[in-house]
């Protein structure tokens, strides 16, 4: 006795049914690698973007930074120059006084 037409179709059944749940999960699979890797890859290019993003602040506030040192200096220099302009001014006076002084003993 062979086997019952009946089984022999349920298993024919069975198998393309597994076939097709295999091609779909394959496909899902598929895709779900598609999605991780765009999602990486936007995710990577957003990385990118705030590093770049921070780099640029972090440059604006150092070169805010050299320039309010750039200006101290200056302020500071500027203000040495007039002491000693004021203690050339001053040494100037004493220093005529003291020509003037030879000049005439002589």
């Amino acid at each position: 006795m062979g086997v019952p037409l009946e089984v022999i179709e349920s298993i024919t059944r069975v198998e393309a049914e597994n076939k097709e749940r295999r091609t779909a999960a394959e496909a899902q699979a598929k895709q779900i690698i598609a999605d991780a890797q765009r999602d990486g890859l936007a995710l990577l290019q957003q990385t990118r973007e705030a590093a770049a993003d921070r780099g640029r602040e972090l440059l604006r506030g150092a070169e805010a930074s050299a320039a309010a040192r750039a200006e101290e200096i200056a302020r500071a220099a500027q203000a040495e120059a007039e002491a000693l302009r004021l203690t050339a001014e001053e040494n100037l006076d004493a220093a005529a006084e003291l020509i003037v002084g030879r000049v005439v003993r002589d």
